[in-house]
């Protein structure tokens, strides 16, 4: 539940950073941009985030960012407590919603 509210928490500051920039950070550039400037980045407002850097998940792994996603412009992905993409029921990761 916990990665899945700071998935969402993402997903709303990278909304935020597209209002400002016309686009999503590059798969590059990560979720940092959200509280970092990225150098090509002239209408940068942040950050978008409250806090100085970017959480890890629950269990203490960084959190997965694509854009171009597969079906969104853009994925955000906890793999869970095994840190394997696949897995089932408490095991199975946590993915973005964004579409």
């Amino acid at each position: 539940k916990a990665a899945q509210i700071q998935i969402e928490s993402f997903s709303s500051a990278l909304d935020l950073f597209y209002l400002d920039n016309g686009r999503y950070p590059s798969s590059s550039e990560g979720l940092p941009a959200l509280v970092q400037r990225p150098g090509n980045s002239s209408s940068w407002n942040g950050p978008y985030l409250k806090t100085a850097s970017i959480p890890t998940d629950p269990w203490g792994r960084p959190y997965i960012y694509r854009s171009p996603g597969s079906h969104a412009p853009y994925e955000i992905a906890s793999y869970g407590p095994t840190g394997e993409p696949s897995g089932a029921g408490d095991a199975a990761a946590i993915k973005s919603t964004s579409q």
